[in-house]
């Protein structure tokens, strides 16, 4: 008897179960279980070219695409308005803590560049957050020249908190994808993401910014 089939077919029955709790888009049962089978692991090689608005008037998919980032982008901003409404001041403020939480103390320019922020934007959100007292800046231990912002006990309480709406928010922005859906959106938006990183980091103007990543396309 293959025992790793049937384990892989039990671990695989869980995780329907999981994904489809509320039956929202598939019955619980085997036919339910048989379409979100053929939804999840489907071979997309066939599949032909999406449709967008505006394709057929020559619209380029670097507009769609472009255009579709930053809504989605809005609807994330939207949904976190209802995390600590009266806590937080920004999404900002709670994604600052858990970089810190996650990665550790880290210097100023490194937890705004690591957030992808403008310095001046950055500064307020840091010196918003120790004037909270949920971060605090500490002398390095390996030069005594640096300074690390390190989150205190307080922006871990105040952080686990609200981490239940958190983890809510963030599960109704990934929507209905299944997990394929998700493991290769990571993969996509991981590849998109170190590209732009490495010219973010080289901390040039706007103008030449966008010189020098359309060269590299080239």
């Amino acid at each position: 008897m293959n025992f790793d089939l049937i384990k892989a077919a039990v671990e695989l029955v869980q995780e329907f179960m999981e994904q489809n709790e509320d039956q929202v888009l598939y019955s619980n049962n085997l036919h339910g279980f048989t379409q979100w089978i053929n939804a999840s692991f489907k071979d997309d090689s066939d599949e032909e070219d999406p449709i967008w608005i505006g394709k057929q008037s020559g619209r380029s998919s670097d507009s769609i695409i472009n255009t579709l980032l930053i809504r989605i982008g809005r609807y994330a901003k939207t949904y976190s308005r209802s995390i600590g409404k009266s806590v937080f001041s920004s999404q900002d403020d709670f994604i600052y803590l858990i970089s810190l939480k996650t990665i550790g103390a880290m210097t100023k320019m490194e937890l705004i560049r690591h957030n992808v922020h403008e310095k001046s934007a950055g500064v307020l959100i840091i010196n918003r957050l120790i004037r909270n007292e949920w971060v605090e800046q500490k002398v390095s231990q390996k030069d005594k020249r640096t300074k690390h912002i390190a989150i205190t006990e307080k922006g871990i309480a105040v952080l686990d908190e609200h981490m239940e709406e958190i983890r809510k928010a963030s599960k109704v922005v990934v929507g209905n994808l299944t997990h394929s859906e998700q493991m290769l959106l990571i993969a996509i938006l991981s590849k998109l993401d170190e590209f732009h990183d490495s010219f973010y980091r080289m901390n040039l103007e706007a103008m030449d910014l966008i010189d020098v990543a359309y060269k590299r396309l080239n």
